[in-house]
């Protein structure tokens, strides 16, 4: 599992809760973050030789530029 820079910040924004409900809060949304942090999984793209070796495509012409000196 990969380290994680800062904790996820649970705030809470209205009530009152005790410290057991704060407490089974904390356990049940951390233990799905675990989970959930655990299986994410990014997949790589696969670039072929073929993609590796094409040329990028250029950019389409602007049109609004007079062409040469002679804008007409």
């Amino acid at each position: 599992m990969t380290e994680h820079p800062e904790p996820p910040r649970i705030e809470i924004v209205r009530g009152n809760p005790t410290e057991e409900e704060l407490a089974a809060l904390i356990a049940v949304v951390g233990e799905a973050y675990t989970h959930e942090a655990e299986d994410a999984v990014a997949e790589e793209p696969q670039i072929s030789a073929w993609q590796l070796t094409q040329r990028p495509m250029r950019r389409p012409l602007r049109r609004g530029i007079p062409w040469g000196r002679y804008s007409g």
